[in-house]
Formats: structure tokens, C-alpha cells, sequence
């Protein structure tokens, strides 16, 4: 079935703006419909975007849609690897940034084509790494974005995976936000960030986060990406 309204969950709400993001059926629709061999990954992010646009008036998104397939999924964000033709029995992972209402929100999923062992259960580690982050980050008031990083990534590598980035996730807010990297020094989830996830953003509003999960095989040349917003118990601990 093709996905409606009523499968998009609020998350969050941000300052009294609903920010959302698709849940399950939206995937299912892209994977069965979108993620198939023989396209390139750019045509690929095309007609997900239409998706977008059709099904909830999408249109802009505030950072680059990535698809990326094969040893493409080794690429962090910044990376521009070439495009590249899907294959049979690829790992894919699809990073998108969409506005909701002025809000940002970001969506990343993977999809296996085929039914790869090691593919499948690398996709399988990205949501439960996800769900346990989500629940390290909700057992103190204030633990923080290193705190998190080197959780996520002990998980990573007790399941037999690298870390794929030096961050697990980033500010998101209001549209458009100013440069977070060089506007806040604690606008990733990573090793150098010792302060709370529950702080102020650089507009001195309450931090709202996006965990991101990157997971690679670089032997296997095979990576894997998760990623959604943090949802945080409401326990205020503010600088």
C-alpha cells in the first residue's frame, strides 16, 4: 500500500513547530519501487524526491540528497564519490535532508537488494545501534555529544563494525541555520563535544539532534547508514 499522511509520526516538536519524519511504509514504498538495480544512485535520489514531492509536498530540502550504493557507502557526507549504476545483491543507503513547515528534519535509511548475510545484518546493527543510542542518551540529564560518540561506537565495534565518521550526529533546527561548524563548537555528536546534549542552540533555543549511525566493512568494501532525530526525555539541563 502506498503511503499516506497518517504514515508520518511527529517526533518532536520544536518550538511549537511539529517536525516530521516518514516512518516504515514510506521505506518500503522506495525499496520495492525506487531501489533496483540497473539505475544510477542519481536517478535513484530523483525519484525519491518525487516520492517527496507527490505523496507530502516536499520540495526543498536544506542539504544534498545522497544516494549511495556499493563501495559508495563508505563515503561519508562530504565525500562526492561518482555516480554509480545499482547492482544486483548492493548494500544502498539514502540520506536526505527534507523541510517540514520552515523546520529541518533528516531521514537516512538502508536498503539490501538481494539477501546477503553480512549486508542484511549490517543493516539490521544500524537500528539497533540507533535504538540503544537513543536509550544511553535518556539515562542522565547530562550525558553528552562525546559520551554518546564513544557509546555508539563501542556498540559498532562489539558487533564487528568501524565507526564510519567522526561524529554520530549534528544540530538540526530552524531553516535556514547558520553554520553550525564554525557558529557553535559543539554542533556534532563527537569525541571533542563534553557538553550536554540537552544545552542551548546558537539561536538560545533548546538543542534539538539528529543520530546518525555509519557503519562499514571496509575489507568488504560495504557501509550501511541510520539516522533520524534524537528524541530526548523532556529533562531540562541548560548552561
Amino acid at each position: 500500500a502506498l503511503a499516506t499522511v497518517e504514515s508520518v509520526v511527529p517526533l518532536a516538536t520544536v518550538h511549537g513547530i511539529t517536525a516530521f519524519v516518514a516512518i516504515d511504509p514510506v521505506v518500503a514504498l522506495i525499496s520495492v519501487d525506487v531501489i533496483v538495480a540497473g539505475i544510477t544512485e542519481a536517478e535513484a535520489s530523483r525519484r525519491i524526491a518525487a516520492i517527496a514531492a507527490d505523496r507530502f509536498g516536499v520540495v526543498n530540502h536544506w542539504h544534498k540528497r545522497i544516494v549511495r550504493s556499493g563501495p559508495n557507502t563508505l563515503a561519508t557526507y562530504r565525500a562526492d564519490p561518482p555516480d554509480r549504476v545499482i547492482e544486483a545483491d548492493d548494500i544502498v543507503f539514502g540520506d536526505f535532508g527534507p523541510i517540514f513547515d520552515g523546520w529541518e528534519a533528516d531521514f537516512g535509511r538502508t536498503w539490501v537488494i538481494g539477501d546477503d548475510p553480512v549486508k542484511l545484518r549490517l543493516r539490521d546493527d544500524l537500528e539497533a545501534i540507533f535504538d540503544l543510542g537513543v536509550a544511553f542518551a535518556n539515562t542522565r540529564a547530562d550525558v553528552t555529544g562525546a559520551e554518546l560518540y564513544g557509546y555508539v561506537v563501542g556498540e559498532a565495534l562489539r558487533r564487528g563494525w568501524t565507526f564510519g565518521n567522526f561524529h554520530c550526529g549534528h544540530l538540526v533546527g530552524e531553516f535556514p541555520h547558520d553554520d553550525l561548524e564554525s557558529s557553535h563548537p559543539h554542533a556534532h555528536l563527537a569525541a571533542s563535544n563534553d557538553a550536554p546534549l540537552r544545552c542551548l542552540d546558537p539561536a538560545g533555543l533548546a538543542a534539538h539532534w539528529i543520530l546518525e549511525i555509519h557503519l562499514v566493512d571496509e575489507a568488504l568494501e560495504i557501509g550501511g547508514f541510520f539516522e533520524q532525530l534524537l528524541p530526548l526525555e523532556q529533562t531540562t539541563l541548560y548552561p
